[in-house]
């Protein structure tokens, strides 16, 4: 990492801004402007999230926008309505509101003087996804945008369902909102209207999980803000990024092949993290690609940005299964046009003895999967931890139905969405499949490639259950996550089949038995040729960013993970430990320059029984501390989830201090009926 304090044009860093929105809401921004843009009026850069730009996310701002304005952009962080220091309520995610803010914002940037009146709009993650859905509303000055680690689709491909199936984070993601949405504003900025802020936004706080979960069919809520409804509303330049290892690799497969404007698409092995700090490595320049894209469409510079291949993807060397790498072996492959003509399909059938050229004499095969299945899938999106990785597939396959190939006899390349289609019978109404494609080498130890989920009453579609008849013959077919990977010669590709993937999804109410016929299925795998229309891929540029903040630690970070087996009961509990936030660092830290401590520890706990799903429960706790010499504050929050076979049942606890006063408390119980999940 190459850290740049120097630029052709001279920065000046604006702490706080207020921009007013048509109902006389302020939203609170962080700017920063080249000095003579008064004179010399440059573009806007606007990232729009949450996350608090004066304290939460201020390292990776810092780092960031002030490279933006030195190469001669206003760079503008603003929070959104109801986060950090701005007005109002944040009631929930991608809201009406939250876009018609966007709107106002972005017509307020043009409109001032040192603004040329072309705006981009970037962001990470909810930063990535309001990019796209602003986009969508096609604001005239918003030019082009960069989206990062984001999807099309709501329902299909975020952190609540996946499949048609329920995933164990949305209740964690849940709780990480009550617990952001509850923060107070600093009284730095607001002055003493900072606790009568506080205590609205406390009885305010929306119990997300549970509206989340209302929600279990692809209905309305979902299709608002997933931009895959109408590509065509999204109208200006696109490029979207993503990594490996982060959980929103797909929808950049999606995006390159359905908009019709100018888009380019990069995925590295990076886990949710900004790819200058990608991790695993290696990182790129992602600033100055960045920079590439907006003189391009901002300034109308020639920067040959877009004479890059349509899609740059690490294509990753088959490695030894570990749950953290530092760095990814691979290289970097282009590919000209998305769905690439230069990919062919390989077939393989799943024969009763393994994986064939051609099918075998059919044959039923039939597995009763543990609940425990799924311990070694990491998580549904790495944060870059020791710990959130898939580890060693061996022990969940020994425990799934497995369909291995002969050694290969030369290398083979994957590149794109491999899909299985099988026929299958199970013994319940309600049940789901994990299947797992995984590289094993010679000695035995699998390394998970990809993987895909569907829920059996979606198979029909995501808007309708239709429950299975037990016993009966069906065809399904399943689409696993785009990858990008190369299996060595000697290595065995395997499909590994499974009706569980605990903690990642949240079991069927009954243990499942599954019938596969072997000989009838088919296993479909994207295979690039290297000779076919590839485009050429100039080496990334090293990363480089602005000079970090200055922070003082109070206690080092700490992540842990851990399996239990009680021997007696037979229970499973698996055990999480994050104290250093959702982008890791320390437990307990000082931001120097505004005096300010932050700490934000949680932990998961998630408990089942090998031969019954309703054991399963997920509970999780946070705590989150912000103080300043007399000021401090504390916001503890506690949720608890499980089920029977009619309903799930959530509960969960909020209490705020000033001091050691407990200042706020709310408790939630609900329970939600299951809808086919």
């Amino acid at each position: 990492m190459r850290i740049v304090d120097t630029y052709p044009r001279k920065v000046r860093d604006i702490e706080n801004v207020w921009i007013p929105m048509a109902d006389g809401t302020r939203l609170a921004a962080r700017l920063w402007l080249p000095e003579d843009a008064e004179a010399d009026p440059v573009p806007a850069i606007l990232e729009y999230i949450p996350y608090r730009k004066r304290d939460y996310t201020r390292g990776r701002d810092q780092g960031m926008h002030p490279y933006f304005a030195g190469h001669g952009y206003a760079a503008i962080r603003v929070d959104m309505r109801g986060s950090g220091e701005s007005d109002g309520l944040l009631l929930g995610e991608y809201l009406q509101q939250e876009h018609d803010d966007a709107l106002d914002v972005i017509a307020w940037l043009a409109a001032q003087p040192w603004c040329s009146g072309a705006v981009g709009m970037m962001g990470k993650s909810w930063g990535g996804f309001n990019a796209l859905q602003v986009a969508a509303r096609r604001p005239p000055a918003l030019k082009a945008i960069i989206t990062v680690m984001s999807t099309d689709d709501r329902y299909a491909d975020d952190i609540h369902f996946m499949g048609g199936q329920l995933l164990g984070d949305n209740l964690e993601w849940g709780t990480v909102m009550m617990v952001f949405s509850a923060r107070p504003p600093d009284p730095a900025i607001v002055g003493d209207r900072w606790r009568a802020m506080w205590l609205d936004r406390l009885a305010n706080d929306p119990f997300l999980p549970a509206i989340w979960l209302e929600h279990q069919r692809r209905d309305d809520f979902w299709r608002h803000g997933s931009v895959n409804q109408d590509w065509s509303a999204i109208q200006c330049p696109v490029f979207v990024v993503s990594g490996w290892a982060d959980g929103y690799s797909d929808p950049v497969f999606r995006l390159l092949e359905h908009l019709q404007v100018p888009r380019l698409g990069i995925v590295g092995p990076w886990a949710h993290i900004y790819p200058q700090d990608g991790v695993p490595g290696p990182a790129i320049g992602f600033l100055q690609e960045g920079l590439r894209w907006w003189d391009h469409w901002l300034k109308g510079k020639a920067t040959g940005i877009m004479d890059e291949p349509m899609l740059r993807a690490w294509l990753q060397d088959g490695v030894p299964p570990a749950t953290y790498y530092a760095e990814r072996p691979g290289r970097w492959v282009g590919e000209n046009a998305w769905p690439s003509p230069s990919l062919l399909t390989r077939r393989f059938a799943l024969n009763h003895d393994g994986l064939g050229e051609r099918p075998g004499v059919e044959r039923p095969l039939t597995v009763a999967t543990p609940q425990t299945v799924g311990l070694a899938a990491g998580d549904f999106s790495g944060s870059g931890t020791v710990g959130d990785l898939p580890g060693d597939q061996r022990e969940e396959d020994g425990k799934s139905l497995t369909f291995d190939s002969e050694p290969l006899a030369a290398t083979l390349e994957v590149l794109g969405a491999a899909h299985v289609e099988i026929e299958i019978a199970v013994d319940r109404p309600q049940a789901f499949l994990a299947i797992r494609l995984n590289d094993v080498a010679p000695g035995g130890a699998a390394t998970r490639v990809t993987y895909g989920i569907l829920n059996l009453s979606r198979r029909e579609g995501p808007i309708q259950t239709v429950p299975m008849v037990p016993g009966q013959r069906t065809r399904v077919r399943v689409q696993l996550h785009d990858a990008a990977h190369r299996f060595a010669a000697g290595h065995r590709v395997r499909v590994s089949i499974s009706t569980s993937y605990w903690p990642l999804v949240w079991p069927s109410p009954e243990p499942v038995t599954l019938t596969v016929f072997a000989g009838s299925g088919t296993l479909r795998l994207p295979v690039r040729q290297p000779a076919g229309s590839e485009g050429a891929v100039h080496p990334f540029a090293a990363p480089e960013r602005s000079p970090p903040v200055k922070t003082t630690t109070l206690r080092k970070g700490r992540f842990e993970r851990s399996v239990r087996r009680d021997l007696a009961t037979g229970e499973v509990v698996m055990h999480q430990l994050n104290d250093g936030g959702l982008f890791g660092g320390d437990g307990l830290s000082r931001i120097d320059e505004i005096d300010l401590t932050l700490g934000h520890r949680f932990e998961r706990t998630f408990r089942i029984h090998p031969d019954d799903p309703l054991c399963a429960s997920h509970a999780t706790r946070h705590t989150y501390v912000m103080e300043r010499g007399d000021w401090r504050t504390r916001i503890e929050v506690a949720a608890r989830m499980w089920a029977d076979r009619a309903a799930f049942h959530l509960t969960a606890e909020l209490d705020a201090f000033e001091g050691e006063a407990r200042v706020f408390s709310r408790n939630w119980s609900t329970s939600i009926p299951r809808d086919g999940v």
